[in-house]
């Protein structure tokens, strides 16, 4: 170790108490340098870090074009002639506006409801003998269904035709009676009041006998009504009997439903009821179709026949009935189907399909092909809906070419590359041409 002495020459100041050496150590460490300024190396970083920020932030511009791809070439006079396909069109799906028929139709849900529904019961009261029909059975207007015991009826209408046989004799001898005593009345051998009493015998015995003929027609008639016969055409339901039970004249024995025709019954608004009632009142033929619950299958075409004879208030609805002709046996009873009435047949005007037409709130708009293969927003007005087309009252004509699919990158001025789907001419589709649910006619 460097013995170091304390220097008598220079500042007289003592150093600082942490440089001090012990006092009994001749020994000490060299003192160390001294610190510099910090927090003025931090500030200068920082500086330095904030400068190249602002400058790259400023030159950004010019540095973004060395990093992105260069722009496509605008299509000039040779792009056209490449067609719509040339490179930076965005390509979309068209269609065209054409001319027309649509369907006014109203909607509505409604039940179906057999025309005659008769449950059987027995006229007569007895033992239920036999069955001669299996539930669910569609049977004729006539068929023998079931047969209850006949023999106390039958054994009635023989009491009935032994009592008129006595009777009928009674009045016999009684008429020859009286023709012996008319004539000895004649010859004045009897009196006048013995004639009359005769023949008031007579009378009686006839009014017997006519009873008599009375009990033996309602005999006969309560062996027919041990015969339980189909009073319509129809569906049997479930068997409510057994062979075996006796039958009261209050029990039912099975029902049977009507199922063609078949009616539906559905309620409309009562703002729809002045057309069709002026349309039925001139005697036209309003045609109604029923359509499954999900509205995709078609299950029967009828007509629209009656109208109820009050509005309810209750819901402001009046209801009607349309008939079916239901051979296929698509309706059955009871059945919830969505009712289509034909209210009126536009002829005559323009048509789009649904997708091409664009919502924004209340305003109704379309993305229209221009010439030039640009697009432009048109504002649209609408009618009927009906299918998969919609009537434009205004804003476009037959012809005009709309973006369906593909708007979503649309916008004022683009071009695109429009491929119009389905490319037919402007009078074809509709129901005719095969448009999935369409309500348009051609």
């Amino acid at each position: 170790m460097i013995e170091r002495t304390p220097s008598t020459t220079g500042s007289t100041e003592a150093p600082p108490a942490h440089e001090r050496p012990p006092a009994k150590t001749r020994y000490a460490l060299p003192p160390l340098p001294p610190e510099g300024p910090k927090s003025k190396w931090r500030f200068l970083g920082w500086a330095i870090l904030l400068g190249l920020a602002l400058g790259a932030y400023l030159n950004w511009g010019k540095i973004t074009p060395l990093f992105s791809a260069p722009a496509p070439a605008p299509a000039g006079k040779g792009g056209k002639k490449g067609g719509r396909g040339g490179g930076g069109n965005a390509p979309v799906v068209a269609t065209r506006a054409r001319r027309g028929n649509i369907d006014v139709v109203v909607t509505a849900l409604g039940s179906v409801t057999p025309i005659y529904t008769t449950v059987l019961q027995s006229r007569v009261v007895g033992e239920l003998m036999s069955i001669s029909y299996k539930e669910g059975d569609l049977v004729n207007k006539g068929d023998v269904l079931m047969e209850i015991d006949p023999r106390p009826y039958q054994v009635q209408l023989e009491q009935a035709e032994g009592q008129l046989a006595k009777d009928q004799a009674a009045l016999d001898n009684a008429r020859v009676d009286l023709k012996r005593y008319q004539t000895l009345l004649d010859q004045n051998a009897i009196p006048e009041q013995q004639v009359a009493t005769q023949k008031a015998l007579v009378d009686q015995d006839a009014g017997i006998v006519k009873t008599d003929q009375g009990q033996i027609d309602s005999a006969k008639l309560n062996l027919q009504y041990c015969k339980i016969i189909a009073p319509i055409t129809g569906r049997l339901g479930l068997r409510l009997v057994d062979p075996g039970n006796i039958i009261q004249t209050t029990t039912n024995l099975v029902v049977i439903t009507q199922i063609d025709p078949i009616s539906v019954i559905f309620p409309l608004p009562e703002d729809n009821l002045p057309p069709i009632y002026k349309k039925m009142r001139a005697g036209q033929q309003l045609p109604v179709e029923a359509w499954d619950h999900s509205n995709t299958q078609k299950l029967a075409a009828g007509k629209l026949v009656t109208i109820d004879n009050q509005i309810d208030q209750s819901t402001g609805t009046v209801r009607m009935r349309a008939d079916f002709d239901n051979k296929d046996h698509e309706l059955f009873p009871n059945q919830f189907v969505n009712v289509r009435v034909l209210q009126q047949v536009k002829t005559g005007v323009v048509l789009l399909d649904n997708a091409a037409i664009q919502r924004s709130g209340n305003n109704v708009y379309v993305f229209l092909v221009k010439p030039d293969s640009t697009v432009t927003v048109r504002d649209i007005q609408i009618g009927t809906i009906e299918g998969n087309y919609t009537e434009i009252t205004s804003g476009l004509q037959p012809g005009d070419e709309v973006v369906m699919t593909g708007v979503d990158k649309l916008q004022e001025g683009m071009k695109v590359s429009a491929q119009v789907q389905g490319d037919k001419p402007a009078n074809g589709g509709g129901r005719k041409g095969g448009a999935k649910g369409g309500g348009a006619r051609q």
